[in-house]
């Protein structure tokens, strides 16, 4: 285990995060909001929910207004039977940031959070200064073969165990036999890095309206063959956008490797690997997470929106010309994209 996994971040004084809630299209949604200044928007991952960014919080919120969500079917917001995809969910962030009156966001993404955060910037592209992918879905199709499994219908009635008394402790106490295990120089590997974080995402899951939106959301990004959408065939209409990427190289949820081909694909992106981190870097390595989003924040521009040109970069479209990389991440990158025919000179 690296010892960046046992830093934490200093309490800031004084600092108040509030819960809050506004009701939109008849539906609750929660969101902890504290600071002032530009605004950010931090959007978690499936199954988890805003408590995620409680250590990272307090310290943007120095700088900044920060608005964390919890996502429709998530945490404290409702949870009815209604769309999870991820077009969806940007739409849901679009509102939020409406009804705050925030007209433009730094969005900061994990996961499925990440995918959600790469759709609001291309179905908004005139409210996002900059973009932030932390360990994010929607590169290629390669996830966790547990989640695979949890979207086929026999298999994820399995789930429905965790509602038995007592399951949930279980649950708890093989994580943390496992998460020791892995701490030790003996770990089978970094398959077990994130259980701590995956049990306790697992744990909201007992509550039955909890356990349904959660299928629906991973219905709506995956199914036994993996991850059934992409963003790497949008990724040139970054080209002005300001955008870092961040991934543990010990992660087993999505690989690491997907790290390298959404850089590829994004022109002039920076890209940050936490070594020894696993799928949640900013809660493996806080300190180092906090240092990388300053420094993104503090040395690049908010993307000034030209409606022109990116009316001309939808009619060009992607050019192989734009994907950087050695010859065999190009050819990952046109292959995850579906463009067999395509050649990768």
């Amino acid at each position: 285990m690296s010892d960046n996994r046992i830093r934490k971040l200093r309490p800031v004084p004084n600092a108040e995060t509030r819960m809050m809630f506004r009701t939109i299209h008849g539906y609750r949604r929660a969101f902890r909001m504290a600071g002032e200044g530009p605004a950010l928007l931090l959007i978690h991952g499936i199954g988890d929910n805003s408590s995620t960014w409680t250590e990272i919080i307090p310290h943007l919120a120095k700088n900044y207004t920060v608005i964390a969500p919890d996502l429709l079917g998530h945490g404290r917001s409702d949870k009815p039977r209604a769309d999870y995809s991820v077009a969806a969910y940007a739409n849901g962030m679009r509102d939020l940031l409406s009804t705050l009156g925030i007209d433009k966001v730094t969005v900061v993404g994990h996961s499925l959070g990440g995918g959600v955060a790469m759709q609001f910037s291309y179905q908004f592209p005139q409210m996002v200064d900059r973009l932030v992918l932390v360990s994010a879905g929607g590169v290629t199709k390669d996830v966790h073969p547990l989640l695979r499994l949890a979207s086929v219908p026999v298999v994820n009635e399995a789930l429905k165990l965790l509602r038995i008394p007592g399951a949930m402790p279980t649950v708890r106490l093989v994580g943390n036999v496992l998460s020791q295990l892995n701490g030790t120089r003996l770990r089978p590997g970094a398959m077990l890095h994130d259980t701590p974080d995956l049990v306790r995402v697992l744990a909201e899951l007992y509550d039955p309206t909890a356990y349904e939106a959660y299928l629906r959301t991973l219905r709506a990004v995956v199914d036994w063959r993996g991850q059934v959408v992409t963003m790497l065939d949008r990724c040139y209409l970054t080209e002005n956008l300001p955008v870092q990427l961040i991934w543990g190289d010990q992660d087993a949820v999505i690989p690491v490797s997907h790290a390298h081909l959404a850089h590829a694909a994004m022109p002039d992106s920076h890209l940050e690997i936490f070594r020894g981190a696993g799928h949640f870097p900013f809660r493996d390595d806080p300190m180092r997470f906090l240092r990388t989003i300053e420094k993104f924040l503090s040395g690049t521009h908010p993307l000034q929106f030209d409606e022109a040109k990116w009316r001309q970069m939808l009619v060009t479209g992607v050019g192989e010309s734009t994907i950087t990389g050695s010859a065999s991440t190009r050819m990952a990158v046109l292959d995850a994209m579906g463009s067999d025919e395509r050649s990768a000179t």
